[in-house]
């Protein structure tokens, strides 16, 4: 595709085939023997922002398993996803991008295929746009801004995530080749 699936995108693979994500299906306790209860239940590992931060190697403070998080409620059972019809969506697992890609009679890219889409032509950058983080001044993709975990700035005009297609593509026609959210390969 041109850009990141939308939630829009995926709500009507869903409506289409009734698929449910693997966040939001029931886990087996006989898999997962000696695992808390609690975390039997379905959801997803949700970002917080932490106030401070003690150890930088220790992710649990900014990522935690939320249960009820899933695509339609990406922070937890109480977010939703109602008005941003044009995010990327997100908390799907790679069987979940895998089914979509089929579903639209496609596949997943091998992470060479990913890395040459992403590049747009150019060949021995530091980012997939050039050398130069801001030409002209301006941001070419939304990513983190200040001091991770703890600030994002916005300097690009979105703190967290930002509507598909918000940057210029590459030279390959893509949007969003960096930044924004991470993407399955094969």
């Amino acid at each position: 595709d041109r850009h990141d699936v939308t939630n829009a995108q995926f709500a009507a693979f869903v409506r289409a085939t009734g698929y449910v994500t693997v966040a939001e299906r029931p886990l087996d306790p006989a898999r997962f023997p000696g695992a808390k209860p609690e975390l039997l239940k379905p959801g997803a590992m949700v970002f917080t922002r932490p106030r401070q931060v003690a150890d930088l190697d220790d992710v649990s403070q900014w990522w935690a398993y939320v249960p009820g998080a899933n695509w339609k409620h990406p922070d937890g059972p109480a977010s939703s996803i109602s008005g941003r019809d044009g995010y990327p969506v997100v908390q799907v697992a790679y069987a979940d991008a895998l089914a979509y890609a089929r579903w639209l009679g496609r596949d997943l890219p091998t992470e060479a295929e990913w890395e040459y889409a992403a590049r747009g032509g150019i060949e021995d950058a530091d980012y997939v746009w050039g050398n130069e983080k801001k030409p002209g001044g301006k941001p070419q993709a939304n990513f983190w801004q200040g001091i991770f975990p703890v600030l994002d700035a916005g300097d690009d005009g979105f703190v967290g995530l930002a509507p598909v297609g918000c940057f210029p593509p590459n030279g390959y026609g893509l949007y969003d080749m960096a930044g924004n959210v991470w993407q399955w390969t094969r």
